[in-house]
């Protein structure tokens, strides 16, 4: 049994990749025996102590970037309480506020630090500074120095490992992809609630949906994609999109919908509850994303797991969940988009194919084998 902690900026954001993979790490390993805590942001001032997590006040940054959240001299009883606790190894999740704290009591205590790098921020600087050359710089400088004071990272793939040694980050890295909770995403809905879901936003028995899940972040590329949704749809009469999430983008994609005159076939869904994503996936046909800003795409291990053929643009993210000719197809183009698109529509025998593939491309995410390959790691730093 080893002590454990887990240190992350975002916690309670439920449909937040980096909370969602602190989620089901913890869960799993407290299955495996070992006694695991967490250090995460309040959403207020307030500090808190609540089932072995440990909520420091925070100020917001909703200003800087939606949802974020800032810290600086707030929980120190918990910060000393941890530090007596002496943890074998600390978790950090986030290059920012709670990775000061991760600092802190590794200094104190000896243990290690593990870092998962989640995000990478070069698709995001545009929300803090105008200038990409600046921004870059700053990115570039501060994720190096951060890492320099970790024992090893861990990267959800090889396109993530190949930004971070572009950086100079000299590090043992272990591409390790992130694991999700297939149970809920193996779960089939009814035929009949199916029809009746589609139905509720317009969608008839005949209809072939495109999906598109996740954040409305201009680092998404939906304005691409309504781009090639509008030429694709000139050529199927039954074609649809469906646009599930909320984000910053929302209404300039819908004024954008507008404008090219195509909200009769685009569908907004808005926020969905976690527990019910599923059944949003299963209303579709097919998956597709436009978005080359993934460190590994969840949405597209979910939407496999659900049995979704993928059409997605080519990234190198994509190696591991996507086959091309398997169980989807990458475009880069907007020909190789319509083409895949009217292939899958028009032949059910390649849309099958491509489901039943999908799924089995899903197992390489399940969160049972994220969690051992991730105490392997642990017990070698230990």
């Amino acid at each position: 049994m080893m002590k454990i902690l887990i240190t992350t900026d975002l916690y309670e954001t439920k449909t937040n990749g980096v909370s969602l993979s602190v989620r089901n790490l913890s869960g799993e390993l407290r299955k495996r025996g070992h006694d695991v805590r967490i250090l995460t942001l309040a959403d207020n001032r307030d500090s808190y102590y609540e089932n072995a997590v440990y909520y420091v006040g925070s100020f917001s940054l909703e200003k800087v970037y939606p949802g974020v959240r800032g810290s600086i001299g707030f929980g120190e009883s918990y910060i000393k309480e941890l530090i007596r606790w002496k943890p074998d190894i600390i978790h950090s999740q986030c290059e920012f506020f709670t990775f000061q704290f991760a600092r802190r009591i590794a200094r104190e205590t000896g243990a290690p630090i593990l870092h998962t790098y989640h995000t990478l921020y070069e698709q995001y600087s545009s929300y803090v500074i105008s200038s990409e050359t600046i921004s870059r710089f700053l990115i570039r400088k501060l994720t190096k120095w951060r890492l320099k004071h970790t024992a090893a990272v861990i990267v959800p793939s090889r396109k993530t490992e190949r930004v971070l040694q572009n950086y100079g980050v000299e590090k043992r890295f272990y591409v390790i992809p992130t694991g999700i909770s297939l149970e809920q995403h193996h779960w089939r809905i009814s035929q009949a609630e199916r029809c009746a879901m589609r139905r509720k936003y317009g969608i008839t028995d005949d209809d072939f949906v495109l999906l598109s899940l996740g954040r409305l972040g201009a680092e998404k590329n939906l304005r691409k994609l309504l781009l090639y949704f509008s030429h694709v749809y000139e050529d199927a009469a039954n074609l649809k999109l469906m646009i599930v999430g909320d984000g910053p983008e929302k209404e300039i994609l819908e004024d954008l919908t507008s404008r090219m005159k195509i909200s009769h076939r685009v569908i907004f869904t808005g926020m969905v509850e976690p527990s019910e994503v599923q059944k949003y996936y299963q209303l579709g046909d097919v998956f597709v994303s436009a978005s080359t800003s993934e460190t590994q795409g969840l949405t597209y291990a979910e939407a496999a797991a659900n049995g979704l053929p993928l059409v997605c643009m080519r990234d190198s993210c994509l190696q591991g969940i996507l086959s091309n000719g398997e169980n989807g197809f990458e475009f880069t183009t907007l020909e190789e988009f319509q083409h895949y698109i009217l292939a899958l529509l028009e032949n059910e025998e390649l849309r099958n194919n491509a489901s039943e593939h999908s799924v089995v491309m899903a197992n390489n995410f399940d969160k049972v084998h994220f969690a051992e390959s991730v105490e392997r790691i642990y017990q070698s730093l230990s």
